[in-house]
């Protein structure tokens, strides 16, 4: 059986479900990345045809493409939804403040919504996050504009997407239970909160809230589109995972490889052998 922490970066991708868009820098991978999300409502907007997608705060590097290319072009967000992903909550399973460093809704104002041209933006009552005790919404706008359109955003360094974090390591769930689990509050675990300390806050653990709300697996699954982000060298062992290894609810982002159209959007770094020779102690 193949190793797949050794596999060349040229061999990468080949044979997967998943397509891999390898990018030569991060920033690369940001301008690709919104040149998708707005070809997509470019689409939509000549067929006359309104927008939903599930948006990430993080990467936020599309971001400031997104908003350049939009006010440059002229592309019209009027018809457009957009779901974040998550958002960090308080002990009390209440919403981080807004002018929390760290609240994923005060960060897409500054990213994101400040930036576009206010005829072409995105309508104040269609910028949606999921909401402890009204989780049933992001479902609700599904069946409303009967599709989602795409999903986006990074993959954590335990391979979850949004906050869809692995199963505890007692627990025993399939693929199949795992893809059912909807919008929720649930608990951040350490790995998480580790790389997000380091990424987002100087390392200070403590820093980082415990809980979270996410859009569950089972939503994000339904969108026609699925693209996944991984910009940095730490993201080159789950890349393996992703993309190669045995699909399993502890990997969460292997799930899109039974997925019709998904693609992983990386940086060259990311492509690295995580090791140098077969010397893996935990399986």
């Amino acid at each position: 059986m193949t190793n797949i922490n050794l596999i060349p970066p040229s061999e990468l991708g080949k044979g997967s479900n998943i397509k891999l868009n390898v990018c030569e820098h991060e920033v690369d991978m940001y301008w690709k990345v919104a040149i998708e999300v707005l070809e997509v409502i470019a689409e939509n907007n000549r067929k006359g045809e309104k927008t939903l997608m599930v948006v990430p705060y993080g990467p936020i590097g599309p971001y400031a493409r997104m908003a350049e290319l939009v006010n440059k072009y002229r592309i019209s967000l009027k018809n457009c939804c957009f779901i974040n992903m998550d958002e960090y909550l308080k002990d009390e399973k209440t919403y981080i403040d807004k002018d929390d460093p760290l609240s994923f809704r005060g960060g897409m104002e500054r990213t994101f919504y400040g930036k576009v041209d206010d005829e072409l933006n995105v309508l104040p009552e269609n910028r949606i996050f999921p909401e402890p005790g009204k989780e049933h919404i992001v479902m609700d706008k599904i069946k409303e504009y009967g599709k989602l359109d795409m999903v986006f955003g990074g993959v954590g360094i335990n391979g979850h997407y949004a906050f869809n974090e692995p199963p505890e390591a007692d627990e025993d769930v399939s693929p199949e239970e795992f893809l059912e689990r909807p919008t929720r509050v649930l608990k951040i675990t350490r790995e998480t909160k580790t790389i997000n300390a380091y990424m987002n806050c100087g390392a200070n653990f403590d820093a980082i809230p415990d809980w979270c709300i996410t859009v569950g697996m089972k939503e994000m699954f339904m969108a026609k589109k699925v693209i996944m982000c991984m910009p940095r060298d730490w993201n080159a062992a789950a890349l393996r995972k992703v993309l190669h290894g045995e699909i399993t609810a502890k990997v969460p982002c292997s799930l899109f490889q039974k997925h019709p159209d998904a693609t992983l959007f990386a940086s060259a770094v990311a492509t690295a052998c995580p090791v140098p020779e077969i010397r893996v102690y935990n399986k």
